[in-house]
């Protein structure tokens, strides 16, 4: 008889850890609680949805999740499979399609043989079963619990928030301009200009304007709040400072106006939304606001005065465990060696790193259930890095970790030519490591 490996959850790391077992020959009982619940930033019947941005980010290997994704498509990633059949013009960056992505996805998910689909919302984990555990950052609150409780003792959860969309054909391009920054890849941004009257104006209606109220979750659990940096809300950032957005999302080096020759105080950037171009995010523009706050502050920035709105931003729950101690670098519990965690519930942060950990959860509860001995990437990948940065941690608390050159294992020497160069040689290592070790793993 065939092994049977459970997976919870069929978002991007589910779905990758899913694909991995069974292309090894596995039975996987893929549990997903869409259609019979959903979350409040979920909407799509599909599997893999995209909650927040379609952007998968750079796809350079000079860029660490660049490199994270060349290390998936080297090495059979159902997810970049996908990705890489619906991508959209983004310039330099990997952006999809959101929903033929995630048809994509589900087809084969759905059509594989050794996967079965069993709809509806776990509470525990089966004694004694390899179960890969990739309910996702929006994990029930009733599995919450039980993870908290019977698993990892000490769970942490923190909020993300999700950019608003706009209709194309609503935004005025009499002020805006097609252009990405300092002219790398193609003219794919649609860039909103602001002079300096413009920002302080706009400046001061965001940093005054209403948030919406965090219904679902008590007073208490509102003060415990924590937003992690990469997804902060665009109010929030503001707060910081007059000029905090110059140096993040509405920053204008790097973007001319070719019609008028003319520089801006500060600049919006808008990424197209799918294939056709119809609808296009608020690159930065993660926000909390209330719905018509967002439609008064947004529609101060040039170009987006008459903006209909597609869908407005939203803030949502985000659970992720204290993972150094309780994970190795295979994902799986270090007290209980057939439980595995995957996606931002084990610390890492973003689409692709989230794939990443479902890539080498999936592998290794395969191995398990084959006797086979486990794989672990060494840090000198960023698949690896990833890996060893969930189990080990860094310095001081414990938070969610986005891909970057940080956490790999350095160079024994130096390289000339700057940063660029550097990269390119961790780049370089990487790669080769991945090659060897995709002739045994795939």
């Amino acid at each position: 008889m065939k092994k049977t490996v459970n997976v919870f959850g069929a978002g991007l790391a589910g779905c990758e850890a899913a694909w991995q077992i069974a292309r090894r020959g596995i039975n996987v009982r893929l549990f997903e609680m869409k259609p019979e619940k959903y979350t409040p930033a979920h909407h799509s019947r599909d599997f893999a949805e995209l909650v927040c941005s379609n952007s998968l980010r750079s796809d350079s290997t000079t860029n660490a999740v660049g490199l994270l994704k060349e290390e998936l498509r080297r090495m059979g990633s159902l997810i970049m499979e996908a990705a890489d059949a619906t991508r959209v013009p983004a310039g330099s960056a990997l952006a999809v399609d959101r929903d033929k992505f995630s048809a994509y996805i589900t087809q084969k998910i759905r059509e594989n043989e050794n996967i079965t689909v069993i709809a509806g919302e776990v509470t525990e984990v089966p004694d004694g079963e390899i179960t890969v555990i990739a309910t996702g950052p929006l994990t029930s609150d009733v599995f919450a619990e039980y993870i908290s409780h019977e698993l990892v003792g000490d769970g942490l959860h923190f909020f993300d928030a999700a950019a608003p969309i706009v209709d194309a054909q609503s935004i005025n391009m009499d002020v805006a301009f097609f252009a990405s920054r300092y002219d790398k890849g193609d003219a794919d941004y649609i860039n909103c200009p602001m002079t300096e009257e413009q920002y302080s104006a706009f400046w001061e209606a965001l940093v005054t304007a209403d948030e919406a109220t965090l219904k679902d979750f008590d007073k208490e659990e509102q003060k415990k709040l924590k937003v992690f940096e990469g997804c902060m809300p665009v109010e929030v950032m503001a707060r910081r400072g007059r000029d905090t957005l110059l140096f993040g999302p509405l920053k204008p080096v790097g973007l001319v106006d070719k019609r008028t020759g003319s520089k801006s105080h500060a600049v919006v950037q808008l990424r197209r939304e799918n294939d056709e171009g119809s609808m296009y995010n608020l690159v930065g523009f993660q926000t909390h606001l209330t719905f018509p706050e967002q439609r008064r502050v947004f529609r101060m920035i040039p170009g987006l005065e008459n903006a209909e709105f597609l869908r407005y931003g939203v803030m949502h729950r985000n659970t992720y465990i204290n993972s150094p101690g309780k994970l190795d670098a295979t994902y799986a519990m270090k007290d209980r060696e057939n439980i595995f965690f995957a996606g931002q519930m084990t610390g890492v942060e973003g689409y692709i790193e989230s794939t990443g950990s479902g890539f080498v959860a999936g592998l290794n509860a395969a191995s398990l259930a084959l006797g086979e001995e486990k794989t672990v990437f060494p840090k000198t990948t960023m698949i690896g890095a990833m890996a060893h940065y969930v189990s080990e941690g860094g310095s001081g608390d414990f938070v969610p970790m986005n891909a970057n050159f940080g956490i790999i294992e350095s160079l024994p020497m130096r390289v000339k030519g700057g940063k660029i160069a550097k990269y390119e040689k961790y780049a370089e290592r990487s790669l080769e490591i991945i090659e060897e070790m995709a002739d045994k793993i795939l």
